[in-house]
């Protein structure tokens, strides 16, 4: 690993801390995301049955016992039972608002290194093809014949850190996609849950 680091040229090492940097955060994230991943519908359906029994301390203590942000949203709305419509809206707006940059933390990074890791890659390349036109000019100055190992080292270079940065771009780029899709599925439970546990308590009161 360390000689085709080395081989690879100085671009390889600004991909290396990239690829440490995006297996950080999609391990970060994907434990994050599980932690907070449960039924919404059961939880809902729970929630709401207290509700309409009136057991709103007991609906409460269940979501505030619930980890994620569907529930936050939810006990956020229970904490102004008894207030006004448009009084438990604004406070699950908030709430939701509150909890949306917990679930997008540190997707920016991951969007840029997938983006940049190719572009790095490139200039690893471009980098190498003028290493092997610096042999050939050399060559060509003393007028000493040019071999293909003469060649060889830039176009190992060139290939290798584009290689290396399309290796960590994909995989990059697919957790960014899977990470977003799971935000946005989450932000629709939680508009969704808002919006039943409104009509369960019925609005004005």
């Amino acid at each position: 690993m360390i000689n085709i680091l080395l081989k690879g040229g100085i671009m390889m090492w600004p991909i290396l801390l990239a690829s440490i940097i995006s297996l950080a955060i999609i391990i970060e994230r994907f434990i994050r995301f599980s932690q907070m991943s449960i039924d919404t519908r059961k939880f809902l359906n729970e929630v709401i049955s207290l509700v309409e029994k009136g057991k709103i301390e007991q609906a409460l203590l269940l979501a505030e016992e619930t980890p994620g942000p569907v529930s936050a949203v939810v006990a956020a709305g229970l904490k102004r039972y008894g207030r006004s419509r448009e009084e438990i809206e604004e406070a699950m707006k908030d709430a939701s608002i509150y909890e949306i940059p917990k679930m997008e933390k540190n997707l920016t990074g991951l969007a840029t290194i997938a983006h940049v890791s190719p572009l790095m890659g490139l200039l690893g390349t471009v980098l190498g093809m003028v290493h092997t036109f610096q042999v050939v000019q050399a060559k060509a100055s003393a007028f000493s014949p040019v071999n293909p190992a003469d060649l060889a080292g830039g176009i190992w270079e060139a290939l290798l850190t584009t290689a290396a940065g399309l290796f960590v771009a994909i995989p990059t780029y697919i957790a960014y996609n899977y990470f977003v899709s799971r935000t946005n599925n989450t932000i629709i439970e939680m508009e969704r849950s808002a919006v039943e546990l409104l009509l369960a308590m019925g609005g004005e009161r």
